[in-house]
């Protein structure tokens, strides 16, 4: 070993000490540790070690008391990361040489033979591979949990009316169920993506080494199913280059903070002044430093803001690895904190918002109220003249559109509006016009699948309690 020229002690043998006479400047110290954000993978580099460990036992690569003495050396080391007291140090510059540094104290020699037909190569590729698969199966929870709050909220507001929407403007009558089930839909396509993704990166790294395979007689598929993966993967180039899982997991990342984000503006539009369309109790809402009236949704807010940094962590690993030859390159190493940044900030996102969507209780009077503004209903009058008086879609517009331009006139509803006015437009009217005119009369109309019918929308959330509950 080395001799440190400063203070006569011992210098920590670096991975490249038979390669370089001289430690590397505190420059490229700075640039090369990674210590700092990988640690996070410890967990699963105990676990692939574990894994590796008993193949090589198993193929007479490492004896069995190498392997005790491995397995016992790891478990320590994983209780004194569990407890906190594991004693990380940027000399020893990633969490791998972290752990087998710390478990060569431990358990001297046989932790160098640990290393046996692997390499770090493979080693950050299987890590990495398990910390992504481990928070997929994570956010699918969070995922399901949201799916189940805005289920709960669809179950008891099948027949609460409310304004629908197109450019914002008002359109037609829905109901506040309907509404919630589309974000239901939504987020279970999430789920449909995140599942997809999963099952594609469910694949090894472990035993490619360092990109070309090893002579050792190592059983990969040993390690594969110890790991719980599908299968090796079949190429060893791949193995420890590829890191489109962790894009695919970005993207689905996004696509769902995109969600989350069209959600959090229709709350945050929903609970102003102009619109008291919901209401949402202190818990998710905060008060103004000056303005003593107001309660700001900021929750929703900060939810709407969130797929800004998610995107841009799909951006930032993208642009690493676009222009990388194959095998490994010391790039990815920025492949683990933007993917780490973005998990985090979509699995508060979707606690956050599950919590926002069981905590918020709409204003029933207030979206009875704006359903039926603006005409709403024209659109049903217009089906009327279709299917009572066969009259031509199109010139049944234009007849609606003089009985609308009557009503504003008067400052009235279609609904208020006398039938001497309307049959002043056209004769043929009779008062059963009357039966599509309300807000809760056009949504109960409309029983076509997946309408916003209340029939219908109690059709979907049998659908989704089936579904859930499976």
């Amino acid at each position: 070993m080395g001799m440190d020229s400063t203070d006569g002690k011992p210098a920590k043998q670096k991975m490249w000490g038979g390669r370089f006479s001289s430690s590397p400047g505190e420059l490229m110290q700075a640039i090369n540790v990674s210590i700092g954000f990988d640690q996070r993978l410890a967990q699963q580099d105990i676990r692939g070690s574990l894994a590796h460990a008993a193949m090589l036992a198993d193929n007479d690569i490492i004896s069995q008391q190498d392997l005790k003495d491995i397995q016992k050396g790891l478990g320590d080391i994983k209780a004194e990361i569990d407890a906190g007291t594991f004693p990380f140090t940027d000399e020893l510059e990633d969490i791998h040489l972290n752990i087998e540094g710390r478990l060569k104290e431990k358990i001297g020699e046989a932790a160098g033979r640990l290393h046996t037909g692997r390499s770090r190569n493979d080693q950050v590729a299987t890590d990495f591979r398990l910390w992504v698969r481990d928070y997929l199966d994570h956010l699918d929870g969070q995922m399901t949990d949201l799916m189940n709050a805005l289920l709960e909220k669809a179950a008891a507001h099948t027949d609460t009316i409310m304004p629908g929407f197109t450019h914002l403007q008002s359109a037609q009558p829905v109901t506040f169920g309907h509404h919630m089930l589309a974000y239901l839909e939504m987020f279970a396509r999430d789920r449909s993506r995140l599942r997809d993704c999963r099952a594609r990166m469910n694949e090894s790294p472990l035993g490619a080494a360092a990109l070309a395979g090893t002579p050792y007689p190592i059983n990969r598929e040993m390690t594969a199913k110890a790991l719980e993966f599908d299968r090796p993967m079949a190429n060893s180039l791949d193995a420890v280059s590829a890191r489109d899982f962790a894009l695919e997991a970005l993207s689905v990342a996004s696509i769902c903070a995109t969600h989350l984000s069209r959600l959090s503006e229709e709350i945050v539009i929903w609970t102003s002044a102009q619109f008291q369309f919901v209401k949402l109790t202190d818990a998710f809402t905060t008060g103004s430093s000056i303005m003593p009236q107001k309660r700001n949704p900021d929750a929703a807010e900060l939810i709407r803001a969130k797929v800004g940094r998610i995107m841009g962590a799909l951006t930032s690993l993208t642009i690493v690895m676009k222009g990388l030859p194959l095998a490994y390159s010391k790039d990815m190493q920025e492949d683990k904190e933007p993917v780490f940044d973005a998990f985090d900030g979509l699995s508060l996102s979707l606690a956050a918002m599950a919590g926002m969507v069981r905590d918020m209780t709409p204003n029933k009077e207030e979206l009875a109220e704006a359903a039926g503004a603006a005409y709403s209903t024209a659109t049903d009058l217009a089906d009327w003249l279709v299917r009572k008086l066969g009259m031509p879609f199109r010139d049944a517009h234009h007849v609606t559109g003089t009985i609308v331009a009557l009503a504003e006139g008067q400052g009235k509803t279609l609904a208020e509006l006398s039938l001497d006015d309307m049959q002043s437009v056209e004769a043929r009217i009779t008062d059963d016009v009357y039966s599509v005119l309300t807000p809760l009369a056009s949504a109960s109309s409309r029983t076509s699948y997946g309408g916003t019918a209340p029939s219908e929308v109690a059709k979907q959330v049998a659908r989704w309690q089936a579904l859930l509950k499976d």
